[in-house]
Parts: C-alpha cells; structure tokens; sequence
C-alpha cells in the first residue's frame, strides 16, 4: 500500500496524519535502529502506520496479526518494546502480556496497549496484566512517538 493510499485510509478512519521530518535520534539523542520495537494488530491498516510512523524515527520493527504470532516472533527475536491491540483473533492483548510476562527475558520489557477500548476496567485488567501504558485509537503519529521515547528512556 502506497503512502498516498494509506494516509487516505487511516485519515477516513478518524486519524489525523501530518508528514514528519525522520528522525534518527533517540529521546537521549542516542541512535534509535538499536531499539527494536513489535507492533500487534488484526487489522493491517494499523499494522502499516504504526510501521510507517516508527520506521520514520528511526525504529526497526517486527510485526504480528495477532497475540499468538507475537509470542511465535518474540521466541526468535528480542524486542525492545511492544505496542499491542486489545481484541484481536488467536490470543488478544491481555493474554499476549501474560504470555510475555512469563518469559524472564521479556519480564520488564514495556508493553502498551494500542485500543479503542476507554473503559476503566478493562485498563485495570491490563495494568493488572503487566501493561506499561494504554494508548486509545485513533491517536496521532506525534502522540505515538511521544509514548515511546518516554516508555524506551
């Protein structure tokens, strides 16, 4: 999917898209491509941007569809972050931090949930999970990044 394409279909999704200059420093001014970061989601449109907006700040990214093809990836691949959807097929979110918090390689890796769900108790289920934070769709590229590098300091 182009660009152009995607822009158009996230910007009818609700999401406000502004062209960014990259950005190859870290929060620390430090170089970001060390910092791996795994984006999971069902839907592909949101896979594509949240890979487009961290590619841009210089992040490399592993994707996954859902939380059973994150834990498959996260065997064979060490992250540095996750940024995770609530429901999706397989395993959603709140068993993929589970998941993730079992593994001591994995225990403090900061894990944030990406959601349009606002509801109180379901932010408690997935602090109580081991959710670092909680973003709510649609969020901005510029609100995304500014999670991260406060999350990845």
């Amino acid at each position: 999917m182009s660009v152009v394409r995607l822009t158009a279909a996230l910007s009818a999704r609700g999401f406000q898209i502004k062209q960014a200059k990259p950005n190859y420093k870290g929060s620390k001014g430090g170089n970001t491509m060390s910092k791996k970061i795994m984006t999971v989601d069902d839907s592909a449109t949101i896979r594509q941007m949240l890979s487009f907006t961290l590619k841009d700040a210089g992040y490399e990214v592993i994707e996954a569809v859902d939380g059973q093809d994150a834990c498959d990836k996260l065997k064979d691949s060490p992250v540095s972050m996750v940024i995770t959807d609530l429901n999706m097929p397989q395993k959603d979110g709140i068993e993929l931090i589970r998941e993730v918090r079992k593994d001591p390689a994995n225990r403090f890796v900061p894990i944030i949930m990406l959601t349009t769900e606002s509801q109180e108790k379901k932010k408690q289920e997935g602090k109580a999970a081991g959710a670092s934070g909680w973003i709510v769709k649609p969020f901005s590229p510029e609100q995304l990044l500014a999670v991260v590098k406060m999350v990845l300091v």
